[in-house]
């Protein structure tokens, strides 16, 4: 089973943003954790440029009695408090750690499309 969802946090860094994830859900379920990939390039420490997503439930602390639900909410999670000390992005992590207001201008950059670094992000912006 495949299906999209659309994360759109209320606060945050990430305020305002809307965030696209793929799920792909296999036979193994609920044995085996859901493949999930952010199909929005984000600046985010937990989500790498590729789309892969650094979250706990979907690797080492997946168990069967753990539901999407559980996942959903960790996704809402990682947006409301991102997580500089298990990175897949290390150079926003970095920038986390050690100057959040900076972080903070790279994520809003990030967000209404334009260049962080030399890595440009499209528009996710809602408004």
């Amino acid at each position: 089973m495949n299906f999209k969802l659309a994360i759109a946090p209320d606060e945050g860094f990430y305020k305002g943003g809307l965030f696209i994830f793929n799920f792909h859900v296999t036979d193994q379920y609920p044995h085996e954790a859901p493949k999930v990939k952010c199909e929005t390039k984000v600046y985010h420490p937990n989500i790498d440029l590729e789309g892969n997503v650094c979250l706990n439930v979907l690797r080492e602390d997946w168990k069967p009695v753990l539901s999407i639900n559980s996942v959903i909410y960790g996704l809402q999670l990682l947006f409301q408090e991102p997580n500089p000390d298990d990175p897949l992005n290390r150079e926003a992590a970095e920038v986390l750690k050690s100057n959040r207001r900076l972080f903070e201008q790279n994520v809003l950059r990030s967000m209404r499309g334009g260049y962080v670094g030399e890595e440009y992000f499209e528009k996710c912006l809602l408004k």
